[in-house]
């Protein structure tokens, strides 16, 4: 049973009719192009096939009700807000994805109703691999859906006006400062493709990505090692990228080239060096990306795969123990090249295999977890798949 499935059958259990409609959104894993998006820059990413499903129905009051299905298998009911009444902060915890949500849509003149809302899962969460975005976009699609506002209708938002809503229920209800790599790619992603997307200007291409074509696979390893962008140092790196934006008068680090960068690191002071340092050239190896596979040379990027993590490990300081345990293992067990993916602290990581090698590569990483009595990694292949959809 898919979680769209799963969500339909208890929202009629618990509400005693159907839903009028199931929405999902998937989770996401970013190839490369690591803490660019909320600097004006490039993204890679791509779909996963683990998603969000959001049943939603009508009601009779003006208050939004949600329930979902918890790892432990129960199901978590949230506090009846009324829609109008929604502020950031309250409802808090995981209610406040779809509050948020509502909240943003009615800030941007929706007149979002009373409903009833339904969330079923299989995103790993705190994996890095953004489950509350998939949630949230889940739940945007739903009511937008309601709202005879889903995608393709007319007088509905783009897909991209959509991703900024999602955002803005991020950083202005839930209270973190992500900026629009993940709504993007949950809602924009194709099957086997990866998405190479321009921040600043929104501009998208699809550019094919069938590892398994060329007898490849991407390899996720969650490290089980749990993060969160609201409480570690993500929205101090952010503020420092502004700081170094406004020291070097540019509108955002996009702006700085490579051949650029020796000149702007000396009019830095030293703490923020290695920010603008990873940003510069996690663009050029975005760039650098794009044009290997657009040619077909998938086995070709596992070195800027490499690169990406020494920087976001030793410039950008935002891996861990674990990550690196999983990135350099994969790598010495004969990955092509591996690397930490999301905000960091925590979270999973990618290593592009050869199909052939994937046991021998498991068997390695979960080696070098056990000899350091590291909690086991949860390791599985990512397939590029299609982003947020209505399936019932």
């Amino acid at each position: 049973m898919t979680v769209s499935e799963r969500a339909a059958e208890l929202f009629a259990a618990e509400h005693g009719r159907a839903a009028s409609a199931v929405w999902s959104a998937p989770g996401r894993v970013n190839l490369i192009g690591e803490h660019t998006d909320y600097n004006d820059g490039f993204v890679l990413p791509m779909a996963i096939p683990h998603r969000a499903a959001v049943a939603v129905g009508p009601r009779e009051d003006r208050k939004l009700v949600s329930a979902t299905l918890g790892d432990d298998g129960e199901l978590h009911r949230s506090e009846e807000v009324v829609v109008d009444e929604l502020r950031p902060g309250s409802p808090s915890g995981w209610s406040a994805f779809p509050a948020g949500v509502a909240w943003a849509l009615r800030e941007a003149g929706h007149p979002v109703p009373g409903l009833n809302l339904m969330i079923v899962g299989d995103v790993p969460t705190g994996a890095g691999l953004s489950s509350s975005h998939a949630l949230q976009c889940a739940v945007a699609l739903a009511l937008l859906d309601h709202l005879g506002l889903a995608p393709g209708e007319p007088d509905a938002p783009s897909l991209a006006e959509i991703a900024r809503l999602v955002q803005r229920s991020e950083n202005d209800y839930v209270g973190a400062p992500t900026g629009l790599l993940d709504q993007t790619a949950s809602l924009r992603c194709v099957e086997s493709n990866v998405l190479f997307f321009d921040v600043r200007s929104g501009e998208a291409e699809q550019v094919p990505f069938d590892p398994r074509s060329a007898g490849l696979e991407l390899l996720v390893i969650d490290t089980r090692a749990k993060h969160s962008h609201s409480e570690s140092g993500y929205g101090v790196r952010r503020k420092g990228c502004e700081r170094a934006a406004e020291l070097l008068e540019v509108k955002a680090l996009r702006d700085v080239s490579a051949a650029q960068l020796p000149a702007a690191l000396e009019q830095l002071p030293d703490e923020l060096q290695p920010l603008v340092k990873h940003v510069v050239s996690e663009n050029e190896r975005v760039l650098s990306t794009v044009e290997l596979l657009r040619s077909g040379g998938y086995a070709e990027i596992g070195p800027l795969l490499n690169a990406s993590h020494a920087s976001l490990r030793d410039d950008y300081r935002v891996s861990c123990l674990e990550l690196d345990v999983a990135a350099d293992a994969a790598v010495q067990a004969g990955a092509l090249g591996a690397r930490m993916i999301g905000g960091g602290f925590g979270g999973s990581a990618i290593a592009l295999i050869s199909s052939a090698d994937r046991q021998r590569i498991e068997s390695a990483v979960r080696s070098a977890f056990a000899e350091r009595s590291l909690t086991e990694p949860r390791v599985f292949i990512a397939i590029p798949s299609a982003g947020g959809g209505r399936d019932l």
